[in-house]
């Protein structure tokens, strides 16, 4: 006997093919949940000529029907790039409330998942969060701690300073304690997350990393061991404060002392750039260091191929995109322990590093630099990666992400009955 399949509206602010961060978790979930569930699928108009060209290449997906808002121009032309994200997005979601409803009662769906943003603090539908409420991958309660902050350009220690305010006053916050009230099942991306939300509520809350392995075709399935040349560091995000490139320079300053048979390559733009181009000319490090900006998918790939050692420093959860890939190119990766995706990685095929204070964390990024200098190392890491990497990746994701709902809302069902 066939089982009914669920139906599912889904909220998808941020969700487009061939892109990585969270635009690229939002569309990999559709497509994992596209195969348990009937999905009806919200997102911007801007994300539709992408979308309606990959189904068009990829007909076994189009089964799932997408619904596409914008807010009208003379709403929107203040916007650009991510300056003024959140205020369009606190817009499109009270714009688009009255097309949820709609949408949800005439096709009798009955669950509502918010999966994009990934802001606990942001809103939700006011119709969706009645229905069965799936929220997230949400994250809330990471913050920067002062001792790393303090050495930032004045507008990012603002905006951490009200990240720490907000997180501090997470109790006050009416809009919060109602989503966490009205949800059924929320996804957290870290352990710091699933502990922020009201204890009350916390049985609905499980640690869920929102990324997962890809398997990129042509990617380096073998570790090469290369010998008598520069050894490649790459690291990959959006050049904001908190991602930690101004650690992980620091740490090459030290780590060069030791062996300058080392190069480290920065990929992303950002506000931060200013001050990254600064700790590189105040510690000469123009040889060892280059900030290459932003880069299309295909050379990010390419560079991704051609590195030795992934290093993600980020001080929260952030660029765990690059993180998973490394896997796919059998690359050993450096991390800082964020307690979310950093679960999924050892000492086998990693080096992961307690957030500590800020000199032992530049000292501990250094070590593992210097370590993984070594081919032999980088080679038995690297092939761990791969293998272990396909326990991690989408197929095995979506599996449990149907497993969840489906628990969940079996739970619910049978408490109404």
């Amino acid at each position: 006997m066939t089982r009914k399949r669920l139906k599912i509206f889904v909220s998808a602010y941020a969700c487009e093919p061939n892109l990585g961060s969270e635009i690229g978790v939002g569309w990999h979930w559709v497509l994992e949940m596209s195969k348990y569930f009937d999905l009806w699928v919200l997102t911007r108009k801007s994300n539709q000529a992408n979308i309606e060209s990959w189904i068009k290449n990829n007909p076994e997906y189009n089964s799932i029907k997408f619904l596409y808002f914008d807010l009208p121009y003379y709403l929107r032309f203040w916007k650009k790039g991510l300056r003024g994200v959140r205020t369009y997005y606190l817009l499109w979601q009270k714009l688009t409330n009255s097309l949820v409803k709609r949408t949800m009662e005439e096709n009798d769906i009955e669950i509502y998942h918010l999966l994009t943003y990934g802001n606990a603090l942001w809103p939700v539908s006011s119709y969706g969060k009645k229905k069965f409420f799936i929220w997230g991958p949400t994250g809330v309660g990471d913050t920067i701690p002062k001792e790393f902050s303090k050495h930032y350009e004045v507008k990012s220690k603002i905006i951490e300073s009200v990240r720490r305010f907000s997180v501090k006053t997470l109790p006050l916050n009416s809009g919060f304690k109602n989503r966490c009230a009205n949800a059924n099942l929320i996804f957290c991306k870290t352990e710091t997350a699933s502990k922020s939300i009201p204890i009350q509520y916390r049985n609905k809350a499980l640690v869920f990393t929102d990324v997962a392995v890809e398997r990129i075709e042509g990617a380096q399935n073998e570790q090469k061991i290369r010998t008598g040349k520069i050894i490649q560091y790459l690291a990959v995000g959006r050049l904001d404060a908190w991602r930690g490139f101004d650690l992980l320079i620091e740490a090459f300053a030290q780590a060069v002392k030791n062996n300058q048979n080392i190069h480290l390559e920065i990929l992303g733009k950002g506000s931060d750039k200013q001050r990254l181009d600064k700790l590189v000319n105040k510690f000469k490090l123009e040889r060892f260091v280059t900030l290459s900006g932003q880069v299309s998918q295909e050379v990010y790939y390419e560079k991704m191929a051609y590195c030795d050692v992934v290093v993600n420093p980020s001080l929260k959860e952030g660029a765990v995109t690059t993180a998973f890939d490394s896997m796919s190119f059998s690359k050993p990766l450096i991390c800082v322990n964020t307690g979310g995706y950093t679960r999924y990685f050892n000492e086998e095929y990693a080096v992961v590093i307690p957030r500590t204070t800020r000199s032992e964390v530049i000292q501990n990024l250094s070590i593992g630099i210097l370590e993984l200098s070594d081919p032999m190392m980088r080679k038995v890491k690297g092939e761990k990666a791969n293998e272990i990497g396909g326990h991690f990746d989408w197929q095995k994701k979506g599996e449990l992400i149907f497993k969840e709902i489906t628990r969940k809302y079996s739970e619910f069902q049978r408490n109404l009955s």
